[in-house]
């Protein structure tokens, strides 16, 4: 038989496209349009459903940036269409490849009832089915003018990313307004024939199956009249209903499809535009879910809900009866889908907590899964934190997205630091848009790493980033491949009903240890570095509002601010979602993370002061009460106690200057010269004589590079970045900057392009660290900003700390998993050592670091270099990104243990505070081994007046340690992070409450007060 595959595909796609899509709508009148613009900012519903339209009509322009319109279309079914299905047309002048991120619109009725969402994928409003001869439509659509960012070029750099700079040129031309007959037949007709086209595309050219489909297609072709599609659809229908029917083989992989719009809560648009896009999102869904009884949808992002909860009240009782009958399914247990490098511990906790109390408030939900599908990489403290708010599973898809190596497997168990491990699952079809196309379930099909020993994934179906959710279009595809041959199995399910069959099929999957590292995406890091810290002064001011809120609420009776510190907590866990904190978003989103954040501070800042003012004793002693709110004693105030001043000396310091220029500073622990360019050349340790820095070299070098990645700038670094590199090393002027007995410093100024930065280097009495304060006045554009840390230190791997922990990563290059890693995440330290010496670097408000080890020829020792990333200057998505002044904190700890790494990691980034007074303040709890680090102490969020600690092991190792409490208590209760007993009470005993650790492990203590009340 001659081969004509080619001539009837092609046939099939141009009778499709060109007479049977139209054909769909075969009938249509034009509806009338007014409009009205809001001003500023968009308006409550009434107020647009009530002010005054003018007229506009198709292809007219519309749309300033940002801006809302409110239109009005109204009209009249012919009585021709009575007894037909009538829908409403409504195109605002979408562009069909980029749903969600362009002008969307919300429909309502008059009465201000919302109907569904309008995007590019979803342009029709039902009006009547059926309709009767000379009904009146009259709809309202809120229009958001949102401009293109990414568009067909992307990554150009455009000012459109905050109104401020945006202008006010319209952006879109109105299209299709119209009333339309829709013709259900050719509708299911299209859904036929796109399955059947897409299938045989991806079935061999040489296989019986994909030939019966040519042949059955070829048939349904011939029956159709392309002058009349609507009258012959169904005899075309009937020529494919038998190769419909055959069933798939019973291997055949099995799909389970969760209706799902992976929604950013900011990215390429400001918070404020997230509320409406969730609102446009939940209504489509819910709508969709009365339509289509075999349709489960799937939400995540507790602070989602919260939105529409506050703005959409009616779309929200919608979503609630929809949760209550189970097929709107709240999923993940996280207030966002945050970023999981760079939070802290207990902010990745907190994510957590509130997003699972959300859901169990509202609700009645508990979420056994982490959902997690475009989060940039996971650190290996994770695990022990999804198992500590109590779940079990976690989903992520973007791993895929890794540049150098394929994942191995796509179920698995992963373990986390301390020997947690989760049940883990990568969806093969890679990606979490999928919209039911044959060639993406032929991809999850032929992907599935763990094939032979598993059969089922998870695919996560609808538009998303932007929204827009599921169509009915993806549900009609999806009803044809429940059972077809050739096909992977597709079954509508519920996350944990895929994750339960999927762990009992595969009940001993292999075994992933540490980090999942996303090789991608490593400059996020680095981007905005004052929404970085904005995040890291936040964390450690909620720490130090809790800690000294609950000892004045304990010891004085303040009361305790439950309300201020949840809401607080809540906008703090928002600011960390993917593309917040990692800097990947539009200049507006960042401008106003900046506000917020001083907001947050400020109040803080009060919490606090209130509290230690209620402690201090006597303001007008004349002594001051020093507050320490790390975890460890410092300068004699206890850990989380406060002391009154006391005069003495901890040491003394000099200062000189070097014959060959430069100064050397000397604290009698440490010696450390600086150079005449400015540069650390030595950190010389006096007791164990022990030089840091690797001879021939510098420290605290400023270096910088060019960076233009090939993609994704905000976002990207690539390694080929190294390749050219300009030391820092011209000198503006080197002064003292402080010479006393208690300490020594010298200024560092330097001008390098159009940018100045001061730096200055402190010793100070009885410690072993060299303080360094950068600031930055940066106005470079596509350049990359590093200090570096050349170590006479050899070792195969150092520590970064992670949350509850840290981790090891290695310093060479041996494997390409290795080399991938040349950025990385740390928090507040990387720590390097030889068995007997080690060095360690800390940081107040940085992430993002590389490590690199060469061998010398002159001695054949070994440098390892740390280098920390101050500042980057990508143009894309927003301009000026980190334009203006910066200031970091550093310090360089010699001869440092890990614990030293941990004590000093705490210290630099909380200060100790100075309140007038004259009290001794007992810590509400202390623990008498310094490895055990408390990372809270707060009252229960359930406002009973229990005292809450949460603990770990913090040195990666074994600990035996005694809590003890300067307040009386009836019981102890080892809790979850919810603060919900797990049934196991701590050993108490009469010395304090006893505590036995594994390596990194995390508890939470709830400690009933005696006489305790709210």
């Amino acid at each position: 038989m001659h081969d004509d595959r080619s001539l009837v595909e092609s046939r099939l796609k141009r009778v499709l496209d060109e007479r049977i899509r139209p054909a769909v709508y075969p009938e249509s009148v034009p509806l009338e349009v007014g409009i009205w613009t809001a001003p500023d900012e968009p308006v409550p519903v009434a107020e647009g459903l009530a002010a005054p339209r003018r007229p506009i009509a198709v292809g007219d322009a519309w749309g300033a940036p940002w801006g809302t319109s409110w239109l009005t279309v109204s009209g009249t079914v012919p009585e021709a269409w009575a007894g037909r299905t009538v829908e409403a047309l409504i195109d605002l002048g979408f562009d069909k490849n980029m749903p969600g991120f362009q002008c969307e619109g919300l429909v309502y009725r008059p009465d201000g009832t919302p109907v569904k969402g309008l995007n590019p994928c979803n342009q029709w409003v039902r009006v009547a089915a059926p309709a009767a001869g000379g009904e009146q439509v009259l709809l309202h659509v809120e229009a958001a003018s949102n401009p293109v960012i990414l568009d067909y070029h992307p990554f150009l750099p455009t000012e459109l990313g905050d109104k401020e700079t945006a202008g006010d040129q319209p952006q879109y031309t109105l299209a299709r307004m119209d009333l339309a007959v829709f013709d259900e037949t050719v509708w299911h007709l299209v859904a036929d024939l796109e399955v059947l086209g897409e299938l045989m595309a991806e079935l061999p050219v040489d296989g019986p199956r994909r030939w019966e489909i040519l042949r059955a297609v070829e048939r349904a072709l011939d029956a159709v009249d392309l002058q009349d599609v609507g009258a012959t659809a169904a005899a075309a229908r009937a020529e494919l209903a038998g190769v419909l029917a055959a069933p798939a083989v019973p291997s055949a992989h099995r799909l389970s499809a969760v209706g799902h719009a992976h929604i950013d809560s900011a990215w390429l648009w400001p918070l404020r535009e997230t509320v409406r896009k969730v609102a446009r999102t939940t209504a489509n869904m819910t709508a969709l879910l009365e339509d289509e009884p075999d349709f489960v949808y799937t939400m995540s992002q507790a602070q989602q809900y919260a939105w529409i909860k506050e703005h959409r009240p009616e779309v929200y009782d919608r979503v609630k009866q929809a949760v209550a009958e189970g097929r709107f399914v709240p999923a993940g247990g996280m207030w966002v889908e945050s970023d999981t490098n760079m939070p802290g511990s207990e902010a990745m906790a907190r994510q957590f907590v509130h997003g699972k109390r959300f859901f169990l408030e509202e609700f009645g939900v508990e979420n056994q899964e982490a959902w997690l599908p475009d989060t940039f990489g996971f650190t290996g403290g994770l695990p022990q934190i999804i198992k500590a708010a109590g779940s079990k599973w976690l989903l992520t898809q973007k791993i895929s997205w890794s540049q150098v190596n394929s994942f191995p497997h796509h179920t698995f168990w992963w373990e986390g630091i301390d020997g947690t491990r989760i049940f883990t699952h990568f969806p093969p079809i890679d990606t979490y848009n999928c919209s039911m196309k044959g060639s993406e379930i032929a991809h999850a099909a032929r992907n599935f790493k763990d094939k032979g020993r598993a059969s089922h994934s998870l695919a996560p179906t609808g538009w998303g980033d932007g929204g827009g959710g599921t169509t009915r279009e993806m549900i009609a595809k999806a009803a044809r491949m429940r059972n077809l041959e050739g096909s992977a199995t597709v079954t509508w399910e519920k996350p944990a009903d895929f994750f339960a069959k999927a762990q009992a099929e595969y009940p001993e999957p292999p075994v992933w240890v540490g980090e999942l590292y996303l090789e991608l995406h490593r400059a996020t890091l680095t981007s905005q570095a004052k929404t970085k810290q904005g995040n890291r002064a936040s964390e450690n001011l909620l720490r130090e509002a809790e800690l000294w809120a609950a000892t004045a609420a304990v010891q004085a009776g303040l009361p305790y601010p439950y309300q201020e510190l949840d809401r607080i907590w809540k906008t703090v866990l928002l600011h960390q979602f993917h593309d917040i904190l990692p800097g990947s978003s539009i200049a507006w989103v960042h401008r106003e993370a900046e506000r917020t954040y001083a907001a947050v501070a400020e109040e803080l800042t009060g919490i606090i002061a209130g509290a230690q003012q209620a402690l201090a004793g006597d303001a007008t002693s004349g002594t001051e009460v020093v507050f320490n709110a790390t975890p460890h004693e410092r300068g004699g105030v206890p850990a989380a106690g406060g002391r009154p001043t006391t005069p003495g000396r901890r040491g003394s310091c000099s200062l000189q200057q070097r014959p060959e220029g430069g100064y050397l500073l000397d604290n009698g622990l440490l010696r450390v010269a600086v150079d005449g360019r400015g540069l650390v050349v030595s950190v010389y340790d006096l007791a164990q004589e022990r030089e840091t820095i690797a001879p021939g070299t510098a420290a605290n070098l400023l270096q910088i590079h060019p960076d233009f990645p090939n993609m994704w700038d905000a976002w990207d670094v690539d390694q080929f970045y190294r390749n050219t590199v300009t030391d820092l090393t011209g000198l503006d002027e080197l002064t003292v900057a402080a010479e006393q007995p208690e300490a020594v410093a010298v200024r560092v100024t330097r001008s390098f392009g159009a940018s100045k930065v001061v730096q200055t280097l402190t010793l100070t009495a009885g410690t072993k660290r060299l303080d360094m304060d950068t600031e930055v006045d940066w106005h470079e554009t596509e350049k990359f900003l590093k200090a570096a840390f050349p170590l006479d230190l050899h070792t195969e791997r150092y520590a970064s700390e992670t949350q509850f922990g840290h981790q090891h990563r290695a310093t060479h290059t041996n494997t390409s998993w290795e080399s991938a890693k040349f950025e990385a995440c740390n928090h507040r330290f990387v720590h390097f050592a030889e068995p007997d010496w080690g060095v360690a670097l800390v940081t107040a408000s940085t992430y993002g670091h590389d490590v690199t080890r060469t061998v010398r020829p002159e001695d054949h020792g070994t440098t390892t270099t740390v280098r920390v990333s101050l500042l980057r200057a990508p143009r894309f998505p927003d301009p000026h990104t980190d334009q203006g002044l910066h200031r970091f904190r550093h310090a360089l700890v010699a001869g440092a243990t890990i614990g030293d790494a941990v004590r000093e990691g705490y210290r630099i980034n909380l200060p100790e505070r100075r309140v007038p007074g004259d009290a001794e303040v007992a810590p509400l709890v202390h623990v008498d081994n310094d490895a055990v680090v408390v990372s809270a102490v707060k009252l229960a969020d359930d406002e009973s007046g229990d005292v809450v600690v949460r603990l770990y092991e913090a040195h990666g190792g074994r600990a035996r340690a005694t809590l003890h409490t300067s307040f009386e208590h009836t019981a102890v209760q080892v809790c979850d992070l919810l603060e919900r007993p797990l049934g196991t009470e701590a050993q108490v005993r009469e010395d304090g409450i006893a505590l036995h650790l594994r390596p990194f492990e995390l508890v939470t203590l709830r400690l009933t007060r005696t006489g305790a009340t709210a």
